[in-house]
């Protein structure tokens, strides 16, 4: 960039270069925000992390509303954007879908970023990672949600599976077994059925869904055990990519 064209101040920048701006300020503070969310994690471990975003979370979301609200035009009722109180009900699902569609991309794109400089086992292990603070965080959302109880057993996990982000964009199915267990198969996943499309193998999920399902579950009800039936690089049937099963302790 030459001493005429390059940019000293915010007013000296071009409209689509301004917008550009705009976009990455929003894309610095969604990241500052799941900084501090990892840095209280790592200091005082994932459960307070989970409590004190819920404080956080609740204090600083309808401050962020009624701003953008004030710049952007739109009506703010009872903290929430009138837009979205009157969408028909079909309509903030799809939005759901959409912004959890939205979720696996970014995943995707990370695992891509870290695959492609630093190897496939690296991106394993980074992504294993996250699935240690997501899933829990994801559960105790679950459960603040839907008002759980401290300990709502297998019938309350069975409800919190079906408010996953991947409940909204994967088909998943669950099984009330004989012996009081219950079995989880996720029949349809948007990203092993993209890599069939494309001829590629079956991804190797196992490691990730050896964290991410127990410890869903156990931030669900403690009681939880979880036993993986089956999940990639395991063979499985057609009718499913992977399978759990999930039981009370009898310790408890």
């Amino acid at each position: 960039m030459d001493e005429k064209t390059r940019v000293e101040h915010i007013e000296d920048l071009k409209r689509e270069q301004l917008v550009r701006w705009v976009v990455d300020v929003a894309r610095r503070a969604v990241v500052h925000y799941g900084m501090w969310f990892g840095q209280v994690s790592h200091q005082l471990g994932n459960e307070r992390a989970c409590e004190l975003e819920q404080r956080a979370g609740d204090r600083g979301l309808p401050i962020f509303i009624k701003r953008l609200g004030k710049v952007l035009g739109f009506e703010v009722r009872d903290g929430l954007p009138a837009r979205l109180l009157d969408m028909e009900r079909q309509e903030l699902i799809d939005l759901a879908r959409a912004l959890s569609i939205n979720w696996l991309a970014g995943d995707g794109v990370w695992f891509q970023a870290v695959e492609g400089r630093l190897g496939m086992p690296t991106a394993k292990l980074c992504n294993d990672g996250c699935w240690a603070h997501f899933s829990p965080y994801e559960a105790f959302r679950i459960k603040q949600i839907l008002q759980m109880p401290e300990r709502p057993g297998l019938e309350g996990l069975a409800r919190a599976l079906e408010f996953r982000l991947y409940g909204l964009i994967n088909t998943q199915s669950l099984h009330h077994e004989p012996d009081g267990s219950l079995r989880f198969e996720m029949n349809e996943c948007r990203v092993q059925t993209a890599r069939q499309r494309k001829g590629l193998d079956d991804y190797p999920c196992k490691s990730a869904g050896l964290i991410e399902y127990p410890f869903f579950a156990r931030a669900i009800d403690d009681r939880i055990v979880t036993e993986c039936i089956g999940c990639p690089p395991d063979e499985h049937p057609p009718q499913w990519w992977c399978a759990w099963r999930f039981r009370l302790a009898d310790n408890h």
